[in-house]
């Protein structure tokens, strides 16, 4: 005997919840408004001792921290180019020139996310049954190839400097726009991530990622203008070939983040939380298995547990759904759970026998 039971939940701060199971009794829909009603309102009533940090934002919340990420950034990023950009006309730097049009394309890289962030908010269907989360995976993979051809076009200026050094002109100048670019680059870079692994996404923290390279660009033209004040042109290229091998360290982290992702690779401590939540569950006596896995900023999970073999079929879904009650509660940015129930005993019995030729180790 085994009872499945699924349901998504979104979790806002005011924790509200919707336990419909959706049996088809008579009168449901009727009784659906106003039992979801008196639920919130005896779910707020009820004494909570939930830490902030262990709280999950719901999935709309989540997006529209990403989207509000994202515009911010934006301006940030567009407003220093704009003003280094007034530098260029001025000076004619070549190297701000090309840190300046590095910026643009950083700020540029806020569309594909915004993008994956809007898709994110459309409600699953028949064809995405999961939804469009994995959206923001897709936006990862065009930040990934971005800074992919930022380490290589600041890699290729690095090395034709070095074989054509140009003097710079308005040292002083450009040293400023220099640091606007680095901090307006890192302003940028440690609000994304910040963000990102708050609500976990990984895209967010990839494109944080980028920009911090963009910052180390904007030092190396800093870098490059002192050593050519000090009469050493060949300063610029130099520092250029070390930043071009910092930005490699940074793409290799944030490739390895997004891989993470398109693998359904999850924290192992994840995976313990919720074996230890699960086994606190009255009626459980051993958790099976536990799978979960990342879709865009969301998690969801689906595990097995055993209950007595002569439990009901109702009292083994009240079980099955305290058991996700609490995974939800109490696993950090889970939005939805599937819970099996198998029976535990008696000896000798194998209740899977007709599965066993189709499921694989």
């Amino acid at each position: 005997m085994s009872d499945q039971h699924r349901r998504s939940s979104d979790h806002e701060d005011g924790h509200e919840h919707g336990h419909g199971h959706g049996h088809g009794q008579p009168g449901e829909e009727r009784r659906r408004g106003v039992g979801a009603v008196l639920g919130r309102i005896a779910h707020a009533l009820a004494p909570h001792s939930h830490d902030t940090s262990d709280k999950t934002d719901s999935a709309l919340e989540a997006s529209n921290r990403g989207m509000r990420v994202l515009g911010i950034s934006f301006a940030v990023l567009m407003l220093t180019a704009a003003v280094q950009a007034v530098i260029v006309y001025a000076s004619g730097s070549v190297a701000l020139l090309g840190d300046t049009l590095h910026n643009l394309a950083d700020a540029l890289t806020a569309v594909p996310l915004a993008i994956a962030f809007s898709l994110g908010r459309r409600a699953a269907n028949r064809r995405f049954t999961y939804g469009y989360g994995r959206a923001e995976d897709l936006a990862g993979i065009v930040i990934v190839l971005l800074i992919t051809a930022s380490a290589a076009l600041a890699g290729y200026e690095a090395v034709r400097r070095l074989l054509d050094p140009q003097e710079i002109q308005a040292v002083g100048w450009v040293a400023g726009a220099a640091v606007i670019g680095f901090a307006g680059n890192e302003w940028v870079a440690r609000y994304r991530i910040k963000v990102g692994k708050e609500i976990g996404s990984a895209a967010l923290v990839a494109d944080g990622l980028h920009a911090r390279t963009d910052g180390f660009t904007s030092l190396a033209v800093l870098l490059g203008a002192g050593g050519a004040a000090l009469g050493f042109p060949v300063a610029d290229p130099v520092v250029g070939l070390l930043i071009t091998i910092a930005i490699c360290f940074v793409l290799r982290d944030a490739a390895r983040e997004i891989y993470h992702r398109l693998m359904d690779a999850v924290d192992p401590v994840l995976v313990d939380d919720a074996e230890r939540i699960l086994a606190t569950v009255e009626g459980v006596r051993r958790v099976e298995s536990v799978r979960l896995r990342w879709i865009g900023h969301a998690l969801h999970a689906e595990v097995e547990i055993l209950v007595d073999h002569d439990m009901s079929v109702v009292a083994a879904h009240k079980v099955a759904v305290e058991a996700e009650h609490r995974l939800i509660h109490d696993l950090p940015r889970l939005r939805a759970a599937t819970v099996h129930t198998d029976p535990d005993g008696p000896d000798g019995a194998d209740h899977h026998s007709p599965l066993s030729t189709h499921r694989t180790p």
